[in-house]
């Protein structure tokens, strides 16, 4: 095993990736078996796998989990240590933040405010400017994002696309516990009984894909129904959106769609989605 190389300076990185093929996967740490799997796909698209881990302030709102959030930058180097030659980028707020809040940020448009953004004002603004700051630093030829943040990766490649920045962006399966539960940092967070009703959203999900040949309403209501039945899940949204504008499809929307659900379970929120194809049973 061998501990990765890390920079925790904007220029040390740039001088060590100089000539040098690249794939980043951007990361806010505590590490789990989904970012290994995106960083073991980006392993075989690049001769150079950046990570960085940064937990980014801007895509906090006042009352949300920023100090909460795991940091665990020893555990972190341990589990990178299984891939050869990857390179973590860990810098603190103020190298990537120098003047505090920035004045120029990335506005993502209309589809920041729904779902996510609905919820967290300004959260996807943050993450976009971020992206955007570490596809500057790094300029890899690819970056990798998982599919579990659906918006995140559609607001992603939608940037990358309308400012032509140079990278391509590539996504990641969603990687799940055996009950289906999607991996993610907030799981350490749930109780014994949080976690036990947390697989209710993918249940859901499944419940959606297994109604969506009968349409629209026949889905919501399957994968409602889901989450009715887990007291300890209070719903925030459950959207089914058009993959290629991330608006919300109609009722007569035949084909391809993608079901977006969040909920709260305790202090812990949690996302999953999944994609499915509505109306397949209408003449």
């Amino acid at each position: 095993m061998t501990r990765p190389v890390v920079h925790e300076g904007i220029a040390a990185l740039r001088a060590a990736l100089a000539g040098r093929s690249t794939a980043l996967v951007p990361t806010m740490g505590a590490l789990h078996a989904g970012h290994l799997s995106l960083v073991e796909l980006a392993a075989g698209l690049a001769d150079t796998v950046v990570v960085s881990i940064f937990v980014n302030p801007l895509q906090f709102g006042p009352s949300e989990d920023l100090d909460r959030y795991p940091r665990d930058l020893e555990g972190d180097l341990e589990a990178l240590s299984r891939f050869d030659g990857v390179v973590v980028f860990a810098p603190s707020v103020a190298e990537m933040y120098p003047a505090g809040a920035p004045g120029t940020k990335v506005v993502g448009g209309p589809v920041t405010a729904l779902y996510e953004g609905r919820s967290r004002p300004g959260h996807f603004d943050g993450v976009l400017t971020v992206v955007a700051k570490l596809l500057g630093i790094v300029g890899p030829e690819v970056a990798v994002f998982g599919q579990k943040d659906a918006q995140q990766l559609f607001l992603i490649e939608r940037m990358v696309a309308e400012l032509n920045i140079p990278t391509r962006v590539v996504a990641g399966a969603i990687e799940r516990a055996e009950d289906g539960l999607a991996l993610s940092s907030r799981n350490r967070f749930l109780s014994a009984e949080e976690r036990r009703a947390a697989t209710a959203l993918h249940r859901a999900l499944e419940a959606a894909q297994a109604s969506a040949d009968h349409g629209l309403a026949a889905a919501v209501a399957a994968a409602q129904s889901v989450v009715v039945g887990e007291e300890l899940v209070r719903l925030d949204y459950l959207e089914v959106v058009d993959p290629g504008t991330f608006l919300p499809v109609g009722d007569d929307h035949r084909g391809p769609a993608r079901a977006l659900i969040a909920a709260q379970l305790g202090s812990t929120r949690l996302i999953d989605n999944d994609a499915l194809y509505l109306n397949r049973a209408r003449p």
